[in-house]
């Protein structure tokens, strides 16, 4: 049930946002970067504000906050677009990869430079919501119009907005039915908790990103699916953490301050290098960057 609600809810969204963003006269990257990035990041947020919640009544929940955001941005950047890459050739106009891939830079440097004191004040959360806040509205006013139309069965109007809405809930709930599912599995074969927490649940978040991700390249929509990634890890380094800290001060653990943090950054840069150098992605740059997070997930395995 949870593979077929990731399926049926990718057709759904894909349509309606193609559909909104030819109405709107919006970029395909923009629907990307901003639409479908929020909507497939809902549960990250869901978890960020249940944690602030409980932060204030006495209960730490800091370590799920921070370990989902960072667990995402990880999965995403080296395994969902990793994956991407070597199903089909990714490519990026070099003024979009300047403009967004050093914004993408400085949120990991930001949430580095705020948490280096191993929290995130009420303040430093709000800082981290307004650079999300301002970096979306620079994005909106700078977008681009599409470059050609697309025959498309939506036409943008309140059918394809409910078509992007049920897609989207569509889509986080088949994720939440597929992770519950791997997870239950995991437990029934004696699988232990580190291997469920590091593989299936970091794995499980991106789950969204992943089937919108796929299905885009599908539609040969590749800057959207690039988008989606971008957008998706500019939102999970700022605003999951950042509402978190505004509900109640974030405690970050020192580990993944001196580690993970740094290997995301390391990481990200070698992808926009790439990018840039090799004028696109394609199948050996893939493996590379698969092969980086499954050396990633070695670590973590050795360390816990």
């Amino acid at each position: 049930a949870g593979l077929i609600g990731l399926w049926l809810g990718t057709e759904l969204t894909i349509g309606g946002a193609l559909a909104i963003a030819r109405r709107h006269n919006l970029s395909e990257f923009f629907v990307g970067l901003v639409i479908l990035s929020i909507g497939s990041d809902l549960p990250e947020i869901a978890v960020a504000v249940d944690a602030g919640i409980k932060g204030l009544m006495g209960q730490e929940a800091s370590g799920v906050v921070v370990g989902t955001s960072v667990g995402s941005v990880i999965t995403q950047i080296g395994f969902v677009l990793g994956l991407c890459a070597v199903i089909s050739h990714l490519t990026l106009p070099r003024s979009f990869l300047l403009k967004h891939g050093s914004v993408l830079l400085a949120s990991t440097l930001l949430l580095f430079l705020v948490a280096f004191d191993g929290m995130v004040t009420h303040t430093e959360g709000l800082i981290l919501i307004t650079f999300y806040t301002v970096y979306v509205i620079a994005l909106l006013y700078g977008s681009e119009p599409p470059m050609h139309e697309h025959g498309l069965v939506a036409h943008g109007g309140l059918r394809s907005w409910a078509l992007l809405t049920v897609g989207l809930s569509t889509v986080i709930l088949g994720s939440e039915f597929t992770v519950s599912s791997v997870v239950n599995i995991a437990q029934a074969f004696q699988v232990s908790e580190v291997v469920i927490s590091v593989l299936i649940i970091g794995l499980g978040t991106s789950l969204p990103e992943l089937s919108i991700s796929i299905s885009s390249i599908m539609k040969n929509r590749t800057q959207l699916s690039v988008g989606n990634i971008v957008g998706s890890n500019i939102l999970d380094t700022l605003l999951p953490i950042g509402i978190a800290a505004v509900i109640s001060i974030v405690r970050f653990d020192r580990s993944l301050l001196l580690f993970d943090l740094p290997y995301i950054f390391v990481l990200t840069a070698l992808v926009l290098g790439l990018f840039y150098l090799k004028k696109g992605l394609r199948r050996r740059e893939g493996l590379v960057i698969v092969s980086i997070y499954a050396i990633y997930v070695m670590i973590k395995l050795q360390q816990m």
